[in-house]
């Protein structure tokens, strides 16, 4: 899909930021339009989980913006950030380990409520964002009828994320987390992620430490996330999910985009090359699983 025949969902904009004098991003934009499926590359160290990170509130950065639909959002906010509809995953998978798989799917949605979470806008004054606290607290212990009528419609929405990973998490709702494989860790912390029904889902190594029939679910479920109609933002090392669902691919080298396009585009494209062998004699294209250099064989995009 083309950004210039919508407008789009999300508008990343000259992002800069710098760990001492490591310029880990350094002028990141891109846009990307409703619906799409846009994948973010590059050699290790490039600076696509820190431009993740900025876009989704975790990092602030020393320059640039955010905007989703046209909204800016607060630079270094969390809660801005899903306020407006961002969900992330992370590279290293967190979920809370004592609580069940249901409970930590219904932390997703802990920002989309209203009845049982009163008086937000106070929590961004120091002294008085005891208010809501306290309100919300009393809710919990007794609930009005609209507060259990929002949350028999929180229960539904869960049921709707563990359906998607019917076979893998729906048995498995009420176990802890901790109980769960590395790859049902995976699928709780996407589906906690889609619980908030974002308006772009920021996905960072999804398929990490997967086998080889754990990443072609993790493919399958994408894809239909994509029929959907989900704009979906994906940083991944694993080349053959990339190939197969992005309408574009975004390459970062030291912090900057050095190259953007289709992902045939990128496979024959130079300077990705030279990013991920570091060499323009390499005969092969990024997409390889193998590139042949010299002598040498080098894995393409491994860690």
């Amino acid at each position: 899909m083309s950004e210039s025949l919508l407008d789009p969902v999300l508008a990343v904009r000259g992002l800069r930021k710098s760990f001492g004098g490591v310029h880990a991003v350094d002028g990141v934009e891109f846009s990307v339009a409703p619906g799409e499926f846009v994948s973010i590359i590059g050699p290790n160290g490039s600076g696509k989980t820190t431009t993740v990170n900025l876009i989704s509130g975790l990092l602030r950065p020393d320059a640039g913006t955010v905007e989703v639909a046209g909204q800016r959002l607060r630079s270094g906010s969390q809660e801005a950030a899903a306020g407006a509809g961002i969900a992330r995953t992370f590279q290293n998978g967190r979920v809370f380990g004592s609580l069940t798989v249901r409970e930590n799917v219904e932390i997703g949605l802990h920002t989309t409520l209203t009845t049982g979470r009163p008086w937000q806008s106070l929590a961004r004054f120091p002294l008085l964002r005891w208010l809501p606290l306290l309100a919300e607290t009393a809710l919990a212990l007794v609930p009005t009828p609209a507060v259990r009528a929002e949350r028999r419609a929180t229960d539904a929405l869960v049921d709707t994320q563990l359906a998607r990973f019917s076979e893998r998490l729906a048995p498995r709702a009420e176990n802890n987390a901790y109980t769960l494989s590395y790859a049902n860790r995976r699928r709780t912390e996407i589906a906690r992620a889609l619980a908030l029904r974002p308006t772009v889902l920021l996905l960072d190594e999804p398929a990490a430490g997967m086998n080889q029939t754990e990443t072609a679910e993790v493919g399958q479920q994408l894809a239909e996330l994509k029929a959907a109609g989900q704009t979906i933002v994906l940083v991944e090392h694993k080349l053959e999910l990339v190939n197969a669902l992005s309408d574009r691919v975004l390459v970062l080298d030291e912090g900057r985009v050095i190259a953007e396009g289709t992902p045939e585009q990128i496979q024959n494209d130079e300077r990705v090359i030279e990013a991920y062998l570091g060499r323009r004699r390499a005969r092969t294209r990024v997409g390889d699983a193998v590139a042949e250099t010299g002598t040498e064989k080098v894995t393409v995009g491994a860690d």
